[in-house]
């Protein structure tokens, strides 16, 4: 039987390459029986599913883009955002 730990690595190999015959099976097994395991196999589709259709979108020349000067004013505001740290204390 697999554990959990070993059913999320797999689950995350399999996204990349086929696995064997046998972990395909001890994969899907555990899956049938843990909710956890399933969930996170899940997200992961979600996820790989969600920056494929992003990167397309980046892809597309009629998909909006952020202007310049748009983009140089977000990073001023995150830049303005990150609080300073304090000074030591002075003894």
């Amino acid at each position: 039987m697999l554990t959990c730990r070993e059913v999320s690595r797999l689950v995350s190999q399999s996204m990349d390459a086929r696995l064997p015959l046998t972990q395909r099976l001890g994969m899907r097994i555990h899956l049938l029986y843990c909710v956890w395991c399933r969930r996170y196999a899940a997200q992961l589709q979600f996820l790989r599913k969600a920056t494929r259709e992003l990167a397309d979108a980046n892809d597309d020349p009629n998909s909006p883009k952020l202007s310049d000067v748009a983009k140089e004013q977000m990073r001023a505001r995150l830049r303005d955002a990150v609080p300073t740290p304090p000074p030591p204390p002075s003894t």
